[in-house]
This record gives structure tokens, sequence and C-alpha cells, in this order.
């Protein structure tokens, strides 16, 4: 028997499976995709568009191949795997173009999808995304147990509600390189503003590898590692980048190879930003217009 792929009741926020991917649909206007990064999950697509309002964007958020509930298929789904899945999601939502949003290890995949099927993306924003190889960096045993164990999901959680102040500093300083003085000052800034530090808290809380995210991680780690090229050249979309001088998640580097090589590509750079910079930094509300309307085309 086929799967029932028709569109389901997807717009009262609950993830849904479409086929055999995980989606959730909310709002009415201009059709966003969001691609989470790696670890993620339609949990962390949904914190990234927070910025989207209903009222202006029909927002798509959806887990990855290998992500809470969506299938890798035939033990492997590759970046082109996922740009014709993807497009496949938009025809059964009845969308035929559709403004892309991707944030770190979901880039490549959005990159592809504005390759493979330009007529299908009217604009791509790529958020501190790669453009190219990438292998997990080292960790510390300590990291390895927050990050890679079901245990260390729990304790991240407990402590998001028990010491905020704590997960906050501690998510900040292990993506950018923001020490002392600066990494103080940043961290009182994050936690004065009730947005940005809920922001910080709730992504936290989605980036584990570990139980529903592991397939996806594996599968993300392969494919990521094994990029030779995305054939930047090809992408027609109107291209925004965002990145923050101070990421050391994704190197900025990765943006400045998209700004060569994307044609007519834009990149905003943000002094002191994070890996979180499109949500942490301190000009946050002023980049989210600039991206909403970049998205709006």
């Amino acid at each position: 028997m086929q799967p029932d792929t028709r569109p389901g009741p997807t717009s009262d926020g609950h993830a849904h499976a479409m086929g055999s991917d995980v989606v959730r649909v909310r709002g009415a206007g201009a059709p966003v995709l969001v691609l989470h990064g790696t670890p993620g999950g339609v949990d962390t697509a949904d914190v990234m568009a927070r910025f989207l309002p209903s009222d202006g964007f029909r927002v798509v958020t959806v887990s990855r191949p290998g992500y809470l509930g969506t299938p890798v298929r035939h033990g492997r789904s590759s970046l082109d795997d996922d740009a014709d899945r993807a497009v496949a999601l938009l025809d059964r939502l009845g969308i035929d173009r559709a403004a892309v949003f991707a944030w770190s290890g979901g880039g490549p995949s959005a990159y592809r999808l504005a390759v493979s099927h330009p007529d299908r993306v009217s604009a791509l924003v790529v958020a501190a995304g790669l453009s190219g190889r990438w292998t997990p960096p080292r960790t510390t045993p300590a990291e390895w147990f927050v990050t890679q164990t079901r245990a260390g999901a729990l304790a991240s959680a407990l402590a998001a509600r028990v010491v905020p102040g704590l997960v906050v500093r501690t998510a900040i300083a292990g993506v950018s390189s923001l020490r002392g003085a600066a990494l103080d000052a940043h961290v009182r800034d994050v936690m004065a503003d009730p947005g940005r530090r809920r922001f910080v808290l709730d992504l936290a809380a989605t980036g584990n590898s570990s139980g529903a995210h592991r397939d996806g991680w594996r599968n993300d780690v392969a494919n990521l590692g094994a990029i030779t090229s995305l054939d930047l050249g090809a992408v027609r979309a109107p291209t925004l980048l965002v990145h923050g001088d101070a990421d050391t998640d994704v190197l900025p580097e990765h943006s400045e190879r998209a700004l060569r090589e994307v044609p007519d590509a834009e990149l905003l750079r943000l002094p002191g930003g994070t890996h979180f910079a499109v949500w942490d930094h301190h000009e946050a509300a002023a980049v989210q217009e600039r991206v909403r309307a970049h998205l709006r085309g």
C-alpha cells in the first residue's frame, strides 16, 4: 500500500507525517521552507522560525532525514536526495515556489535545492551555513556526555530550568570565540532580553545527537564530510548570507566562499556575532527584519 501523501491538517502547530517526512506548517503568506542544522529536527526549525510571523508567512518546518521521525531511506540520504524530498513536500503542500531559510548544517541541502530545482526557490537565506566539507570537532568527555547521550540531554533540560544563566553562557562559549569581558557582556545582554534568552535555552534543548537524532547525525556526518563541491556558481535564487565574525562552530570562511561563488550574493557580517547571531546578536531585531524582507522577495 502506498502512503497517503495528501496534505494533512498541518496548520495547527503539531508535527505530522507527510509522505514519510515529519512536517509542521503554520501561517498564511509568503511560503518559507526552514532547514535546521546538525543535529536538530522539526523542533529546532520551529525555534529558528519564531521571528517569522504567521500573518505574513506560510512557515514550513521539517525534520531532515534521520531526525525526529523522518527516516533515512536506503541507509543514506544524500544532499541531492534531501533536495528532491523538499520538492516532493512542496508538491504535497501545493506550493509552487518557496523561499528557503537554512542554518549551519542545513546550508548544503539548501544550496543543492537551489541548484537542482531553481524554479522552486524564490529566495535563499543561509545563516552561518556550511559551504564546504565539515567533520565533527573533537569534544571533551563532558561535552560528549552533554551532546551525545540521552542522559546528557536530560541533564541539559534540567539545567535550563535550574541554572539558565550557566546554560546560556556554556552554549554561547561553545560556539564562539567570545571570552572574558566580551563573553560576560554578551551573556548579560542575552539574559536581559526575554526573546533572545528563550532562543538560546530552547535551542540548547534540541542540540543532542542521541536517540531520535542519532540516524540524522550519522547521515549528516557522512554527507557533510564528503562534500567536494556544492556547485555554488549555479545558484540562481537571490541569496542573503548572514555570519557572525566570532563564530567558531561554522567558520566565517564558509560564507565568504559562498559570497565569492554564488552570483550576486550579499553577506551580512555581524561583528562579535556567535553561531547564533541571527537570534542572539545585540542587533538581532534589525538582522531578522532584513531576513524577513529578503524571504518575502
